[in-house]
C-alpha cells in the first residue's frame, strides 16, 4: 500500500503539470484579453486609453508571448506562493479567494454529510424492502430529486421561504448581519440560512445514489456468502450491516474524487442564483473577463482536488473492501 501511494503521489505531479498547461492555453483560446474588453469600455466611455492600456500591458506583461506568462506563473506559484494578480479586482489572486474558500469548504463538506446521511439509510430500506410502498415512495422522490435542475429548485425554496416564512432570501445571513462580528445571533441567523444551499445542492447527488445504492445492494444480497451466514444463525441486521452494505458502501467512497473539486467549484449556478458568496461566480465572472491569472488558479486547485480525491478514494476503497489489494 505504501509503494502504492508513492507512485500515486509522483504520477500528481505531471499530472497537475500538464493540467496547468492546458487550463492556461484554454483561457488564452478566446480573442483579444481582459486589457481589451476594458479598452472597449473606456472607448464607449469616451476616455482616451491609449496611454493607460499599454502601461497596463506593460505592467502585467500581457504583451509577452503566452509561454513567458505561463512560467512566469508557474514559477510565482512553485517558488513564492504567488498566483499572480486579478486584473479587474487589482489585487493578489490569494487575496480573492481566501475569504471564499472557507464558506465554499463550509457548504461544501455540510452537502456531503447530507447527501451520505439522507442516501444510505434510504438506499438500504429500498434494497430490503424492495417493491414495497416506501421503496416506490424512495424512487418516485429520487426521480424528481434527479430531475428537477438544482437552480430552479433554489428559485423555489427562495420564493417559499420568503413568501410563507418571511426569510431574506440571498446570501448566507440576513442583511444586518452582512458587516457585523461574529456573535451566537448570527450564528443561528447563518444556521437558518445555510441548510438551504446545502439541500438545493446536495438533493441530485443523494438521488442518483440512492438509486446507486439500492442497485449495489441488490446485487449483494442474494450471493452465497450471505445466504451462508443466514444459514449459520447470524441475525438480519448484523449479517446486512457486516457484508452486503460494506460491500455496496463502494460508490460512497468512491464520491470522494468528485466531491472534493466541488469545494471549489461547487454548483456555479446555484450560487449565483442564491448569491453565495463561494468560489463558483468568482471563477464564472473571472472566465467571463478573461481574468486569466484568477480562472487558472481556481482551475489549477479544482484539478488538484481532483487527483488528491481520487487518491483518497482509492486508498480508502482498498481499506474498506477486501477484494481490492494493491499489489
Amino acid at each position: 500500500m505504501g509503494a502504492f501511494i508513492l507512485r500515486r503521489v509522483l504520477y500528481m505531479i505531471p499530472t497537475v503539470f500538464l493540467v496547468s498547461i492546458v487550463t492556461f492555453i484554454i483561457i488564452q483560446l478566446p480573442p483579444g484579453d481582459y486589457l481589451d474588453a476594458l479598452a472597449a469600455e473606456m472607448g464607449e466611455a469616451g476616455v482616451d486609453n491609449t496611454a493607460v492600456i499599454e502601461q497596463l500591458r506593460e505592467q502585467y506583461g500581457l504583451g509577452q508571448p503566452m509561454y513567458l506568462q505561463y512560467w512566469k506563473w508557474m514559477t510565482g506559484i512553485l517558488f513564492e506562493g504567488d498566483f499572480g494578480i486579478s486584473f479587474e479586482k487589482n489585487l493578489p489572486v490569494t487575496d480573492v479567494i481566501w475569504d471564499r474558500l472557507g464558506w465554499t469548504f463550509a457548504i461544501s463538506i455540510l452537502t456531503l454529510l447530507f447527501i451520505w446521511i439522507v442516501a444510505l439509510p434510504i438506499g438500504i430500506y429500498s434494497a430490503v424492502r424492495k417493491y414495497s410502498v416506501g421503496d416506490y415512495v424512495a424512487t418516485f422522490f429520487g426521480f424528481v430529486g434527479l430531475a428537477v435542475p438544482n437552480f430552479l429548485l433554489a428559485l423555489l425554496m427562495m420564493y417559499v421561504a420568503f413568501k410563507y416564512f418571511g426569510q431574506s432570501v440571498g446570501g448566507l445571513v440576513s442583511p444586518e448581519y452582512l458587516n457585523a462580528p461574529w456573535s451566537w445571533a448570527k450564528f443561528v441567523d447563518l444556521l437558518k440560512h445555510i441548510w438551504m444551499p446545502v439541500f438545493v445542492v446536495g438533493t441530485s447527488g443523494a438521488a442518483a445514489l440512492i438509486r446507486i445504492m439500492r442497485a449495489n445492494l441488490l446485487d449483494e444480497l442474494y450471493r452465497p456468502y450471505v445466504v451462508t451466514a443466514r444459514a449459520k444463525g447470524m441475525s438480519e441486521f448484523q449479517l446486512l450491516m457486516r457484508y452486503p452494505v460494506r460491500v455496496a458502501l463502494n460508490p460512497f467512497i468512491s464520491t470522494i474524487g468528485w466531491i472534493l473539486p466541488t469545494l471549489v467549484s461547487g454548483e456555479i449556478i446555484v450560487a449565483v442564483v442564491m448569491n453565495l458568496p463561494t468560489t463558483g461566480p468568482l471563477l464564472l465572472r473571472a472566465l467571463l473577463v478573461q481574468d486569466m491569472y484568477l480562472a487558472g488558479s481556481l482551475i489549477l486547485i479544482v484539478s488538484l482536488l481532483t487527483v488528491i480525491g481520487t487518491l483518497l478514494s482509492d486508498v480508502l476503497l482498498a481499506w474498506i473492501d477486501p477484494r481490492i489489494r494493491y499489489q
